[in-house]
């Protein structure tokens, strides 16, 4: 691993999670050489581990897997067109503390991850990447694939989380000062001051 912001990236198999089990997945993925950390079927609650958190996952590509002091990724059974956060999420109090525990922060720095169709021109922000948290595949720098779809975030890592920052604003201080001695006087009038 490179080091850097840890990150969590969720993707989703293509599979019917009750067809399929995070086995079956698994070792699909193996077959493939395209390793996650963990698939998850959150309809029966099963988490499978294919890679030690220490090592580069295969699923979302060599050059960003390595990427952070761990980028670790997620398969879950399920479908983009079908946003998996729609069902049942079995595990996922499993899920959460381990990646708690790899210290990757609880926040999506590039938003939710967009519904198919829109997730196939997702932005790709190396800005956002870095910041670490939680990323659908589909805003992994280099991503051609729209997974997970638009799931629902904060079902995911709490009501709480804020799903992208605000952005602070780019004025120097001189600017900032100008607008606050415009602002002053108005701001006293409506108050009922001066």
């Amino acid at each position: 691993m490179k080091g850097g912001a840890p990150r969590a990236v969720w993707s989703t198999s293509e599979n019917d999670p009750a067809g399929v089990s995070a086995r079956s997945v698994a070792q699909g993925l193996a077959a493939a050489d395209a390793h996650a950390h963990i698939v998850w079927n959150p309809l029966r609650g099963e988490l499978v581990q294919l890679v030690p958190a220490t090592r580069a996952g295969l699923l979302i590509g060599p050059g960003t897997s390595r990427e952070g002091r761990v980028c670790l990724q997620i398969s879950v059974v399920g479908r983009a067109r079908s946003p998996f956060t729609q069902g049942p999420l079995l595990g996922l109090d499993r899920l959460l503390a381990w990646l708690d525990s790899w210290g990757v922060p609880r926040r999506w720095p590039a938003g939710p991850p967009l519904a198919v169709p829109a997730a196939y021109e997702a932005a790709h922000s190396r800005r956002s990447w870095a910041r670490g948290g939680h990323f659908g595949h589909s805003q992994v720098p280099g991503a051609a694939r729209p997974s997970p779809g638009g799931i629902d975030v904060r079902k995911l890592t709490g009501p709480d989380t804020f799903p992208a920052e605000l952005p602070r604003p780019r004025l120097s201080a001189e600017q900032l000062g100008m607008l606050t001695a415009r602002r002053g006087p108005r701001h006293l009038e409506a108050a009922g001051g001066v």
